[in-house]
């Protein structure tokens, strides 16, 4: 069975494995490169990056992007919304339609 996990700034994540999310707290870009690593080759099927985090690991996000699994989702984390969530999502619709539903374009 797949798994959900989020990881990203610890006070960003803590308050998602009331949800049931797999939490994994990283401090900074190399620690998050590898905690995605272990986390794509493991059993999870999404993977969610705080924003804060993910604008340091761009590269490794790239290349999971290519593939079916883990699909890896961007959120905004305690230090604010950075839109880079909004627009991944946003140019994924579009692919996927061929129509940006969000902004009419």
């Amino acid at each position: 069975m797949y798994k959900i996990a989020i990881m990203g700034e610890s006070d960003s994540i803590y308050g998602f494995a009331t949800l049931g999310l797999d939490t994994f707290p990283v401090d900074n870009a190399e620690s998050a490169q590898k905690t995605l690593r272990n986390l794509a080759e493991s059993d999870y099927a999404v993977v969610y990056v705080t924003e804060n985090t993910a604008s340091g690991i761009q590269n490794e996000i790239v290349r999971y992007s290519e593939q079916k699994l883990p699909a890896i989702i961007l959120v905004p984390g305690v230090s604010g919304n950075t839109g880079d969530g909004v627009r991944n999502v946003s140019k994924s619709v579009e692919q996927a339609v061929g129509s940006d539903i969000i902004f009419g374009s």
